[in-house]
């Protein structure tokens, strides 16, 4: 086992942290299919066990210095795959309309055609913007707000209220860090092919 201090990324695969993240990425499905069947209370219990997941993998990885390559990739996958999985359920169901779905959707196949983009002139993705941080947050929790008031109706007269103002707010940044992820891809792909690597390394950091 190596050596590492408390900084260090390993490329280990298999960590208490990563385990609990495939955990995660498991009840994503399951998540779909309460939703669609309109299990709306057992769909919110299984998003809050993944929750207490995320929680714990983010702890225990510094805790036990298993911080790792893997595991930043899986957390955010797995936020989005949550998201996604929310969007589709309650779209199907119509709860939401399939413009919102579309919406978030779209932006993500943006940031999919700027990394090839940028991995085509040599450079690493881009780092997470504040914006696209506070746009996923206010997206995770606006899904589930959403399907209180499905699981709930007599909570609905101030769960869709909340539950969309955090919606339309959170599609909002969404693009609105799509932007700047554009400009920036833009920006970084002027750069001669020459001073690449170093960009490259700003920009992953």
């Amino acid at each position: 086992m190596e050596a590492k201090t408390g900084n260090d990324v390993s490329s280990r695969i298999f960590t208490i942290p990563n385990i609990l993240s495939f955990i995660r990425l498991g009840l994503v499905p399951v998540f779909l299919v309460l939703i669609i069947l309109g299990h709306d209370a057992l769909a919110l219990l299984t998003l809050i066990v993944s929750s207490i997941t995320d929680f714990l993998d983010g702890v225990l990885a510094r805790r036990l210095n298993q911080v790792t390559r893997l595991g930043q990739l899986l957390d955010p996958a797995a936020d989005r795959l949550f998201i996604f999985a929310a969007l589709i359920g309650l779209a199907i169901r119509g709860v939401i309309p399939w413009w919102l779905l579309a919406i978030i959707v779209g932006r993500d196949v943006v940031l999919l055609i700027l990394g090839v983009v940028l991995a085509n002139f040599g450079f690493g993705p881009l780092p997470v913007h504040h914006l696209g941080k506070v746009a996923t947050f206010c997206l995770f929790y606006a899904l589930p707000i959403l399907m209180i008031g499905q699981a709930f109706p007599d909570a609905a007269w101030i769960t869709n209220p909340v539950g969309w103002a955090f919606a339309v707010w959170g599609a909002f940044l969404y693009w609105w860090a799509g932007v700047i992820y554009v400009v920036e891809t833009a920006r970084v792909v002027k750069v001669p092919r020459g001073a690449g690597r170093s960009e490259s390394d700003t920009l992953d950091g």
